[in-house]
C-alpha cells in the first residue's frame, strides 16, 4: 500500500516482513519519517484504523508505578532528577520493605490497576539486590496484579530470577535514538541497553520499552528512536512507554523548550502504525497535558496510561481526574 504524501512523492507505509535475522529492518528510518511527516488528519486515522484491528478502541489499561528505591543513581542522565551528578534537592532512600510495597500495590488494585511497576534507582543491581526486589515481586503478584520492574542493566542471570518470582515485563528504555543517546548520557552506552533487553528476552520476560522525547531532539531522530524501538529483535516490545520530558530545575534539560504537543501525538500515532501489536502508553509528561492533547494520543492508539498521583518522583495526574477524563470519552479501563 503507499500513499502520497504534500509533495506528491509515494510514501511506502507497509511494514515489511518480521525479520528471519536481528539485522533484517520492518521499518526504515525513512519510512518511519515518512509517516511523521503525513498530513495530520491522514496519520491520526491510519493509527486509529491499525488499533481497532488489533484492541478495542474503548480499553485503556491503567498501570501504577513506584519508585522503591529512590536517588542516589551514578548515572548521568541528563533529564533525571535521581542522578547524584544534580542538585535536585531530592534525598536518597534504600529499597522499600516488602509490607510497605504490598500495600501500595493493595492500594492501586482498588484503584482499578492491573499493572504494578517498581522503579529503583540503580545502575546495575548486585545480586542482593535483585533477590530483594524478587520478594517484591512475589508480594505484587500475591496481591493479583501483573507485575513490572525497572532496575537498571541486568547481568546473567538476574532476569531469571526475577522471572522466576512472576515478574511479567521489565522495562528498559532506549530513551532516544542512537545518534542523540550521547547528547544526554555519558556513563553507558547504547549497547549496554540493548544488551539487557536481549537479557531479558532470553529468560522470557516480557519486555517494556520506550523512549523521551522533547529533548532537543529533532523529528527524525524522534523516527530513529521509533525505528529501533520497532525493529527489535526478534519482535517490538510488547509495551512501549512513549515518555514526554518532565523537566526538572537542576538537570541539564531543566531549561529545555517545550515539545509541539501535536508533535508528541504524532509520536505516539507512528509509536501505534509501526508496533501494532503493543500497549503504547502515555508516561511521564501528562500532567502538562491539556484533557484535549491527552485525547488525541488515544484517537492516535495510546491505550495504556500511568495512573496515579507520582511517577517515581515526579507528578501525574490524580485518580479522580483521570477517571473524570476517561468517562468524558467514553473509555472504560482494562479488566485483568
Amino acid at each position: 500500500m503507499t500513499t502520497t504524501s504534500l509533495n506528491e512523492q509515494p510514501v511506502r507505509l507497509v511494514p515489511r516482513p518480521a525479520p528471519a535475522t536481528a539485522s533484517t529492518e520492518r521499518w526504515s528510518v525513512d519510512e518511519v519519517a515518512a509517516l511523521f511527516d503525513l498530513p495530520f488528519s491522514e496519520l491520526m486515522h491510519r493509527a486509529q484504523s491499525v488499533h481497532r484491528e488489533q484492541f478495542d478502541p474503548t480499553e485503556v489499561e491503567l498501570a501504577t508505578l513506584l519508585s522503591v528505591k529512590t536517588g542516589g543513581c551514578p548515572e548521568d542522565c541528563g533529564y533525571c532528577p535521581q542522578s547524584v551528578h544534580f542538585d535536585t534537592g531530592l534525598e536518597a532512600g534504600k529499597l522499600m520493605g516488602v509490607h510497605a510495597v504490598r500495600e501500595a500495590a493493595q492500594r492501586a488494585r482498588q484503584a482499578g490497576a492491573t499493572r504494578f511497576c517498581m522503579g529503583a534507582a540503580w545502575r546495575a543491581p548486585k545480586d542482593r539486590d535483585v533477590d530483594a526486589v524478587a520478594e517484591l515481586v512475589r508480594a505484587v503478584k500475591d496481591v493479583g496484579l501483573e507485575a513490572c520492574a525497572t532496575l537498571g542493566m541486568l547481568n546473567d542471570g538476574h532476569a531469571e530470577t526475577l522471572r522466576d518470582a512472576g515478574l511479567d515485563y521489565y522495562n528498559h528504555n532506549l530513551d532516544s535514538a542512537p545518534d542523540f543517546y550521547g547528547e544526554v548520557i555519558t556513563t553507558r552506552d547504547y549497547q549496554d541497553r540493548l544488551d539487557t533487553l536481549e537479557r531479558v528476552r532470553r529468560a522470557g520476560v516480557k519486555v517494556c520499552c520506550g523512549g523521551i522525547v522533547g529533548m532537543g531532539e529533532s523529528r527524525r531522530q524522534r523516527a530513529a528512536l521509533v525505528a529501533q524501538l520497532a525493529n527489535l529483535a526478534p519482535d517490538y516490545p510488547e509495551s512501549v512507554p512513549i515518555n514526554n520530558l518532565v523537566k526538572v530545575q537542576g538537570t541539564p534539560l531543566g531549561d529545555q523548550a517545550d515539545l509541539d504537543p501535536l508533535e508528541f501525538v504524532r509520536t505516539i500515532a507512528v509509536a501505534r502504525i509501526t508496533m501494532p501489536r503493543a500497549r503504547v502508553r502515555l508516561s511521564a509528561g501528562r500532567q502538562q497535558m491539556s484533557d484535549a492533547v491527552q485525547a488525541l494520543c488515544f484517537l492516535g492508539g495510546a491505550n495504556s496510561i500511568f495512573y496515579g498521583e507520582k511517577l517515581l518522583t515526579t507528578g501525574n495526574p490524580d485518580v479522580a481526574a483521570d477517571m473524570a477524563l476517561l468517562a468524558g470519552l467514553g473509555l472504560r479501563a482494562r479488566r485483568a
